[in-house]
């Protein structure tokens, strides 16, 4: 039986979440469901092409004023919680919440009787009372919670309805990948993507950069030129010539397909990975990833095995294993052999055959 799903994100960019979803939208259209995506623009959620798609659009962005954003979520809060309203009749309609964010179409969701279903993708229980709150609400107004580690699963006080369905990348974005384990050892390029966020390691990875002058650094940071330039002159940051900085992009294919190694140098004093996108695409590229000690994206690595978990403040063991991996060539292909055969098993049929059961069980 085909149905209508009806997908709520709010910041449709660049980042690992509508990044996932675009995956997962895409599958379900091509079972044969409709599906209603309620978001904003500007990001990877545009690309979906499908006749059975529709799009309703909000105009949410994030803004340096915390005000300002504070401001903006509870105004698409208020819009989106009327938006749903107009599938009051609608007696096959599933609300599918992408992140916790949108708590107010969820709402609406369960007044009307329908069934919700989220897609959890953050961990609420380190980032403060705001999201702790939005969590609890999800735990007692959910029909189902998908979460994408078993990390993030066990903050949960909640068990039943609650999977654990890893992310997986799509089969457009691996066949642009092009794993050559000999050509990646010979670039000698360290790549990181990464946004202005201080807790996402931003300033550690050109600070390793200025510290191994010999090793090429790409940095892709998702956000604009101007406010790219606006945050280095806030922080007064001196770059090194062997490295690049790149805005945000829709092709980043083409950076894992030019480099060696990847890093996550997120802190986790301030915040956890769930998953690790970036860390599995890297890997699908057969490049080792050094990624922090917890959280989800620790799951993904093993250490000394396929890569490395190192706090992003240990800056000397950070410098000494980029050292060890870029000029010891076994070291190397033994990592990028073992990271490649890690990612095959985050498999995309299986992401979304676990995703669909729960939408419709």
């Amino acid at each position: 039986m085909k149905r209508r799903i009806v997908c709520f994100h709010l910041l449709n960019d660049f980042s690992g979440s509508p990044k996932v979803l675009h995956d997962v939208l895409e599958g379900l259209l091509e079972d044969g469901h409709e599906v209603d995506l309620v978001t904003s623009r500007g990001g990877v959620l545009d690309t979906l092409k499908n006749g059975r798609l529709r799009r309703r659009s909000h105009s949410y962005a994030f803004s340096s004023n915390p005000l300002v954003t504070i401001f903006r979520y509870t105004a698409a809060q208020f819009l989106t919680f009327c938006m749903a309203f107009r599938y009051f009749f609608r007696r096959d309609v599933i609300f599918y919440i992408n992140t916790i964010l949108p708590v107010g179409p969820a709402i609406a969701g369960r007044l009307m009787g329908k069934r919700v279903i989220y897609h959890y993708h953050e961990n609420a229980f380190v980032k403060g009372r705001f999201y702790t709150t939005l969590a609890k609400v999800m735990e007692r107004i959910a029909h189902g919670i998908i979460c994408v580690s078993a990390y993030q699963a066990s903050f949960l006080k909640r068990k039943r309805g609650v999977e654990v369905v890893p992310n997986a990348l799509s089969t457009d974005f691996i066949d642009k990948l092009h794993p050559d384990q000999a050509a990646s050892f010979e670039r000698k390029t360290v790549l990181m993507l990464s946004s202005l966020k201080a807790y996402k390691g931003t300033v550690e990875f050109i600070n390793l950069a200025r510290l191994l002058p010999e090793f090429k650094f790409v940095l892709v940071i998702n956000d604009t030129p101007e406010a790219i330039r606006q945050w280095m002159d806030k922080e007064k940051m001196v770059l090194t010539g062997n490295l690049t900085i790149h805005p945000r992009t829709s092709d980043v294919a083409r950076f894992y397909n030019s480099s060696s190694l990847v890093l996550n140098l997120s802190d986790p004093r301030l915040f956890i990975e769930t998953f690790g996108l970036t860390a599995l695409e890297a890997m699908s590229c057969a490049l080792p990833v050094i990624v922090p000690e917890v959280g989800g994206i620790a799951e993904m690595v093993e250490d000394g095995v396929n890569g490395y978990h190192i706090d992003c403040k240990d800056t000397n063991r950070l410098v000494n294993a980029i050292k060890s991996i870029l000029t010891d060539k076994d070291t190397y292909m033994s990592l990028s052999s073992e990271a490649l055969d890690v990612s095959c098993r985050f498999n995309r049929d299986a992401m979304l055959k676990k995703i669909s059961y729960r939408l419709f069980n």
